[in-house]
């Protein structure tokens, strides 16, 4: 009888513990993440009201004001934005804001917006100052004022922005 064993020095072990998102990780995600409200199964009374705020909106023609989540890791926040996005009838940009590091940065992201897109920030609260004070007129009036140039020579210019909804 042939003798099949693999010598220890060839295995390599797969580490189904490791910390680090596999590829399969990211697919999984997306393929067991709920779609709709009926398959989100939880928080009924976040639901209604969210439910109700978007037909509100689609009633109005508009976009849904901005939204912030706040709790714990896993309790379905960035679910809940791309179900918000899909019931919405429109695309969702999703960064992780500790990433968002300058002020083009921002721009750059806001500026490929389309009208009434959802921009998901995640980890809202690790937003750089100096980016939370260039979003909030973005916010509001839905325009950056931007400063070109240095010194004597510097302009300003404000840059309209689509009507969207940030997520945070």
């Amino acid at each position: 009888m042939e003798n099949l064993s693999i010598p220890p020095s060839q295995i390599k072990e797969a580490r189904l513990t490791s910390p680090k998102l596999t590829e399969e990780d990211k697919t999984l995600d997306f393929t067991l993440r709920p779609k709709n409200w009926q398959d989100y199964i939880g928080q009924e009374k976040v639901k209604k009201n969210i439910q109700i705020i978007i037909e509100a909106a689609k009633k109005r023609g508009e976009p849904i004001e901005h939204l912030l989540f706040y709790g714990g890791s896993g309790l379905g926040k960035t679910t809940i934005s791309y179900i918000i996005a899909k019931e919405l009838g429109t695309n969702i940009r999703v960064i992780a804001g500790p990433t968002v590091e300058k002020v083009g940065d921002l721009a750059a992201i806001l500026t490929n917006l389309a009208e009434g897109d959802v921009l998901f920030v995640d980890e809202f609260h690790r937003l750089n100052k100096l980016i939370e004070e260039f979003l909030y007129p973005a916010m509001e009036e839905f325009k950056l004022n931007l400063i070109l140039g240095k010194g004597p020579m510097a302009r300003t210019m404000e840059l309209k922005l689509p009507r969207f909804t940030l997520i945070g």
